[in-house]
């Protein structure tokens, strides 16, 4: 980051440039903008470079804190630093995203109905000019983050008398991207609101304009917006108590009220200025105002600076006034010998702005006058605190907001807020963006998003330890109960069963990308009956997840889930008339071969969309063949750590798979070491999240083996594409070799024929060891004879080993009930070691 001097107080597109290069640069500055839209902004970089802004932030000692410290007034760095800190969490803004455009990725062309090849997306409107107050230090840096999470290209004018705050943050803030994104579309001018044709050529070319201030400050910005153009006003608003006749005397209630009052001495937008009383008796109105006087007499004295000469004379006048109307018995006022406070009752119900500085004006308005006497003033409402018991608080919230408030709150809360909350009656992002839609024909039917035909999702940056299983399990540990929303455990197909913690944010996400995924692969929610035979309960996630999946996509389901009475499944295909299942290979080979009769009796059954294993290529054969199947594809490639990783397209046969590159990154390392494989080589799949609330798996060892695949997809798709190769945990060290499963597998399909599944046991008798391959038994002569010189023959480490002595090689033929399977899921057992020692991959 430069750093500004005297002479170079504007920031301007990373760099620090004074008045006469920033003259020169603002009359070109439509050219400025229409260059960097050309390139569109990754949200994920905005949301990445802001949390490591908002961790400098919340750091005491971080240099970046200090740096921003200093361009504070002293005694206000750790509530304005700790403010913005809180505000630009990844959490927060991922919150912001999904609450006001309804995900992390917005402009990201996709298919809001499934069923229809319509694409929609939040765009930028181009330029945004933020004119930024001068009494609120965070205001100016936020708006711009609204404009980049928006996509838009940002130029912000701070007022002369201002400290360089905004400039520095954005400019850190810059710094911490790395593809330089943030700093092409930031630019921050220092000048007085006098300077009108500098004025006037930032607003000039703006798509939106977005202003805080009075009407004053407003009306001279909006002389300069020109037609077309979107003004964005963020003015002053007045706000206000509510109270029904249980509230009146409600101490608790009475002391919230207070709270508010002397909460940043009425400075705030959302301070009452007034409160309303539920009654037209003026006694009531007098008595509420005095017994409230002792309630804010209690109150701590103000921490902050008196009022200036203006405002004094301001508190003073109305003071004044209102006790020479006590002689005509309008108005009785309650007031602090030293000035601190005054609480001024009134008989007149008209909305009265208040001087601040803890001066309440305390009125009479029954609800049934409560429109009229409101309504008028509906452009500078705001917030309303209302009290009273659960029907009081229901019928007044919906009568304010009638006569134009825009918030609701509880007494004491009045200037507090939630996480995605409104502002003044509207989503800024959604006005910092257009709704656009593209309407197409019926050979996007397999395009979940438009912007796969273009470009590639940019890949985040690699960077920290590599983690195994074993390091997410401990970093589960640590996830907070607030982000450990949903349970789910993995099949335990590979090890111990481990537990995996989302939020259901993360959750939904991952389900609309695995929707997305599955609508490439040919899914069509308009016409497939689906029955979801996913094994369920337990905490196994497959039924729910593709239950979630289906929902999302419209589509026809009949959740069956996987069940031992294959007759009863059967017959429930038949009479709801699916034509496609979901399931894990191994249970749907089992059901159709087990009811083969009634299935083709029916022939119904179209298609086979897996997950979870994979069907071999003898296996896709009869399931064509002897079924009539016409689709066999993958569902998803995923896991129950990090959710959908990879999609099949119409064009992906085997193992090749789309990366969800919304959702993850993908490296492939070397086996042995934690160095990239040549491109197309084999090596392990490593995982890197994108954004993801709960928590931070890093770069994470999923165990399986795969290469990249090289070329562009004839689908049309630029997410990269993987082809797996089978696990980490299918490389057997057996006898001082290393054996793969997958050979076993491939040598028995492509010389016996064999068809069905295919499972390796290890043992020991503590002489040497022994590995036996149980072959699924299929009709006709005994082929264990026949395959075990098959594997002798093909694979020459399993013929050395055995020809050594160091291992005994033993091939069986047994009942598909008989092999070992996990008991959450169903999945066949690849390898079952026996051994007491783990099945390791090569050191």
């Amino acid at each position: 980051m430069t750093t500004p001097t005297a002479e170079h107080q504007h920031y301007w597109q990373g760099a620090f440039v004074g008045d006469e290069e920033a003259g020169r640069r603002l009359a070109t500055l439509a050219d400025t903008v229409e260059a960097v839209l050309a390139t569109p902004i990754d949200t994920a970089a905005v949301l990445s470079a802001c949390d490591a802004l908002a961790t400098a932030l919340l750091d005491p000692a971080h240099p970046t804190r200090l740096r921003l410290a200093a361009q504070l007034p002293a005694g206000e760095d750790e509530g304005v630093l700790g403010e913005l800190g809180l505000a630009l969490t990844r959490a927060e803004l991922t919150g912001k995203l999904r609450r006001e455009l309804g995900g992390t990725a917005p402009q990201r062309l996709t298919r809001p109905d499934a069923k229809e090849t319509v694409y929609e997306a939040w765009a930028p409107v181009g330029l945004v000019a933020h004119i930024a107050p001068g009494n609120a230090a965070t205001v100016a840096p936020l708006s711009v983050v609204e404009g980049l999470l928006a996509g838009n290209v940002n130029v912000l004018k701070t007022s002369s008398g201002d400290p360089l705050f905004a400039q520095y943050v954005l400019a850190e803030l810059a710094a911490l991207d790395p593809t330089g994104a943030i700093g092409e579309r930031v630019i921050v001018l220092r000048f007085p609101s006098s300077r009108q044709e500098w004025l006037r050529m930032m607003c000039a070319p703006a798509d939106a304009v977005a202003v805080w201030g009075g009407e004053a400050a407003v009306a001279g910005v909006a002389a300069h917006v020109p037609p077309g153009c979107r003004l964005v006003e963020w003015g002053h608003r007045i706000s206000f108590a509510y109270l029904a006749r249980a509230a009146w005397h409600d101490d608790q209630a009475l002391a919230a009220l207070a709270a508010d009052v002397c909460a940043h001495e009425q400075q705030a937008c959302s301070s009452p200025q007034v409160v309303y009383l539920d009654t037209d008796d003026e006694e009531e109105v007098f008595a509420f105002a005095e017994r409230f006087a002792g309630v804010l007499a209690a109150a701590p004295a103000p921490a902050a600076d008196a009022p200036g000469i203006a405002e004094e004379a301001e508190v003073t006048t109305t003071e004044l006034i209102a006790r020479l109307e006590e002689h005509l018995g309008l108005t009785r006022v309650h007031a602090a010998a030293d000035g601190s406070w005054r609480v001024i009752a009134d008989t007149r119900p008209a909305l009265t702005a208040s001087p601040l500085h803890r001066s309440l004006w305390v009125k009479p308005l029954p609800r049934k006058r409560a429109l009229a006497a409101l309504r008028p003033m509906r452009r500078y409402l705001q917030t309303a605190g209302v009290a009273g018991d659960r029907t009081d608080v229901a019928e007044l919230s919906h009568l304010v907001l009638t006569a134009g408030a825009t918030r609701v709150t509880p007494l004491g809360g009045m200037l507090s807020g939630y996480s995605g909350e409104p502002h003044d009656g509207v989503y800024a992002l959604q006005r910092y963006s257009r709704r656009v839609a593209v309407r197409a024909d019926e050979r996007f039917a397999t395009v979940a998003c438009l912007d796969d035909l273009v470009r590639p999702v940019p890949p985040p940056a690699h960077s920290g330890p590599l983690r195994d299983k074993a390091a997410v399990q401990e970093l589960n540990e640590q996830v907070s109960r607030a982000d450990a929303e949903l349970y789910f455990r993995s099949g335990g197909s590979t090890g111990t069963p481990a537990l995996s913690l989302f939020t259901y944010e993360d959750y939904d996400a991952q389900m609309h990308a695995a929707a997305r995924g599955l609508l490439a692969a040919g899914y069509d929610p308009r016409r497939d009956r689906t029955a979801n035979l996913f094994y369920c309960g337990g905490m196994y996630g497959g039924f729910i997840s593709f239950f979630s999946i289906l929902e999302r996509l419209g589509g026809v389901q009949i959740p069956l889930a996987a069940g031992p009475d294959h007759l009863a499944t059967a017959r429930a295909l038949v009479e709801c008339e699916v034509d496609t299942l979901f399931g894990m290979p191994s249970y749907l080979w089992q059901l159709l071969h087990d009811q083969s009769d009634l299935l083709r009796a029916y022939g119904g059954i179209r298609r086979i969309f897996y997950g979870g294993e994979h069907f071999t290529a003898e296996q896709r054969r009869v399931l064509v063949e002897d079924f009539g199947i016409e689709t066999v594809r993958s569902l998803t490639y995923g896991s129950t750590d990090l959710g959908p990783l990879g999609y099949q397209c119409t064009e992906s046969t085997g193992g090749v798979h789309h990366l969800h590159a919304d959702l993850h990154a993908l490296e492939i390392l070397d086996v042995d070491e934690d160095r990239p494989v040549p491109h197309g080589e084999t090596g392990r799949l490593v995982f890197a999240t994108r954004a993801r609330r709960g928590q931070d798996l890093g770069r994470y060892v999923i165990g399986d083996l795969g290469r990249a695949v090289p070329g562009p997809c004839p689908c049309g798709n630029r997410a990269p594409r993987f082809e797996l190769m089978g696990r980490l945990g299918e490389v057997m060290r057996v006898a001082t070799y290393f054996l793969n499963y997958r050979r076993f597998v491939t040598l028995a399909e492509e010389s016996l024929g064999h068809r069905g599944e295919t499972q390796i046991v290890l043992a020991h008798d503590g002489l040497r060891e022994h590995l036996t391959v149980r072959l699924e038994r299929a009709g006709g002569e005994p082929r264990a004879l026949r395959a075990r010189e098959v594997f002798l023959a093909g694979y020459p480490e399993l013929r050395t080993a055995v020809a050594e002595g160091l291992l005994e090689l033993e091939v069986t033929e047994t009942d598909r009930a008989d092999l070992e399977r996990t008991p959450g899921t169903g999945k066949l057992r690849s390898v079952v070691d026996t051994r007491q020692q783990p099945i390791t991959a090569p050191d």
